[in-house]
């Protein structure tokens, strides 16, 4: 573990954190959130006489357990992830060497919800559903959401670069070398940054970058997207970019809700009054990829790494042969929608 400047952020693991998220563009809010939480538990162990950075994850269960007995479930697992960010940073900024609390959130499995009360939608509903669209922005959109469960603000903040595809020429990103067809998200993109030269104005949520396998039906549509895609106003180039009154401008996550509240509503499955229960918006595609693809592959574990949820230990188990493990059961059992 190296060593902390003592003057730097009063020389505190914590207070170092603190400062390098509001360098990253965290809002205050958030800000406030991680500082009230870290405080708290380290309050936690200096009643029993331990550093942050001794804490092993007994202690760290001990704490998330003392947690039940005060706070609803939701909060002890926002809580808990708050702890285990914290944890996985220090160590990627080469300050802690190992993360005691990634095996409490495996434990506490908090990331994938079936979402029993949300609209059932089957497979052969959404073939039906995305036959209907016709733009190439639209269908390019929409179906990348479904295939991959990203997120709104995770598609906006997609660069060209960020896509490998066998059949079309161009530069990508190196994390991307023999890795045909594939679409990497980052982890790194945060509102109010700069990124790959360009201010961004949406956030990557996810814990870990992924590489998420592009299947035929998405290559398909995605080349026939950018053979009509816009010059994108931004030297980042954007992968997504408008083509009504932004024109060539990078897509912002109420672009995105509005391209598919739009076809939603059209369909009879978005409706003004109607709840998340019912309405068809950006993250019930993120619910219907997870549910769908757990169903069909059996393994958690490989959707929570799509999904950007896994923790380091499980990480390096799923990534250890991307190409053989991830890529091999994604391609086999995800659906088709063509």
């Amino acid at each position: 573990m190296s060593e902390l400047d003592p003057t730097k952020s009063g020389g505190s693991h914590v207070e170092y954190f603190l400062e390098d998220i509001g360098y990253q563009g965290k809002s205050e809010r958030t800000q406030e959130a991680y500082e009230r939480v870290l405080g708290d538990f380290r309050a936690y162990l200096d009643s029993r006489d331990l550093a942050i950075d001794e804490a092993n994850h007994r202690d760290c269960m001990a704490y998330i357990h003392q947690l039940r007995g005060e706070l609803g479930e939701s909060t002890v697992a926002t809580y808990a992830s708050y702890l285990n960010r914290f944890y996985d940073y220090m160590i990627r900024v080469d300050e802690f060497t190992d993360n005691p609390m990634s095996i409490v959130v495996e434990e506490m499995d908090e990331q994938i919800n079936t979402d029993p009360a949300r609209r059932d939608i089957s497979v052969p509903a959404m073939r039906e559903f995305v036959a209907e669209l016709q733009h190439p922005l639209d269908r390019a959109v929409i179906l990348t959401l479904l295939k991959t469960g990203i997120r709104a603000g995770e598609m906006c903040n997609l660069d060209l670069r960020d896509l490998s595809l066998s059949d079309r020429e161009g530069e990508h990103r190196p994390r991307l070398d023999g890795r045909p067809d594939s679409l990497f998200v980052d982890d790194t993109p945060s509102a109010g940054s700069v990124y790959n030269g360009e201010r961004r104005t949406a956030s990557n949520k996810r814990k870990r970058a992924t590489t998420i396998p592009v299947d035929d039906e998405l290559a398909e549509t995605l080349d026939t997207w950018l053979q009509v895609r816009p010059d994108p106003v931004s030297p980042a180039e954007p992968l997504f970019v408008s083509t009504t009154d932004s024109w060539g401008q990078r897509l912002t996550p109420d672009m995105i809700h509005h391209i598919v509240e739009r076809h939603a509503r059209e369909h009879g499955w978005y409706h003004d009054h109607g709840g998340p229960e019912e309405n068809v918006t950006p993250h019930y595609f993120r619910h219907f990829f997870t549910t769908h693809l757990r169903d069909r592959t059996g393994d958690r574990g490989v959707v929570k790494y799509l999904r950007g949820d896994v923790a380091t230990d499980v990480i390096d188990t799923y990534t250890h042969d991307w190409g053989d493990r991830i890529r091999t059961v994604y391609r086999k059992n995800i659906y088709s929608l063509l």
